[in-house]
């Protein structure tokens, strides 16, 4: 499974590609908005880090607007993925950038069917919200999994995102599920790397070593 960061900070997104560990990139305009930066300038920083695809949001919401700003993004690097939102007109601006050879991430889905429609129109990655789903009572990685089945059903080459990641929980069970990606926030990351055992077991370690070279 891939690992992408989401974040529009320079200095994690430094750091965890420096590990090895990123595939990419996603931002939006919130993350962006943080920087004090402007998305162009945020957006070239990060090409110049991560060899992978960065995705850049659209906030035009209709067709024509989409259309023209994801044009003007793609320009800045062959990295960039145009972020639109699964409506009628993100869809239709999704087909015409992919007809273009314009990587496209369909993001804000929360139905399977949502997903479908945008592996037709095109879509290279689809980003299921499953964060926001169990905020809401319900089982966001049975998205993932329903999404799965219904990809492999058809030979979609769609990938499936899995966004509004929370916790190393999601991360496990979406790579059990088969997803192609986890974008995933830098605390989420650095917890990842963590267990109480791994430290315990480091600090015996070394109070062996110090007993043995006494």
């Amino acid at each position: 499974m891939k690992f992408f960061l989401d974040t529009a900070n320079l200095d994690d997104i430094k750091h965890y590609a420096a590990m090895g560990l990123l595939d990419g990139v996603t931002t939006n305009p919130s993350l962006v908005a943080k920087t004090g930066k402007s998305l162009k300038q945020v957006i070239t920083e990060i090409c110049e880090v991560v060899d992978g695809p960065i995705s850049a949001e659209v906030i035009s919401t209709d067709k024509k607007g989409m259309i023209a700003e994801g044009l003007e993004l793609a320009k800045i690097h062959k990295n960039v993925t145009i972020k639109v939102p699964l409506t009628e007109d993100g869809l239709g601006a999704c087909r015409e950038l992919a007809q273009q050879n314009i990587k496209v991430n369909v993001t804000l889905c929360f139905t399977s069917v949502q997903a479908l429609l945008a592996a037709k129109a095109g879509a290279t990655f689809i980003s299921p919200f499953i964060g926001r789903l169990d905020d809401l009572g319900q089982m966001g990685l049975e998205l993932i999994e329903d999404i799965r089945e219904i990809y492999d059903n058809y030979a979609f080459p769609t990938e499936i995102l899995v966004a509004s990641v929370r916790s190393p929980q999601h991360v496990r069970f979406a790579a059990k599920i088969g997803a192609d990606v986890c974008t995933v926030p830098p605390k989420v990351i650095g917890q990842l790397m963590k267990h109480p055992l791994t430290d315990t077991g480091l600090a015996q370690f070394l109070k062996d070593h110090e007993k043995s070279s006494e």
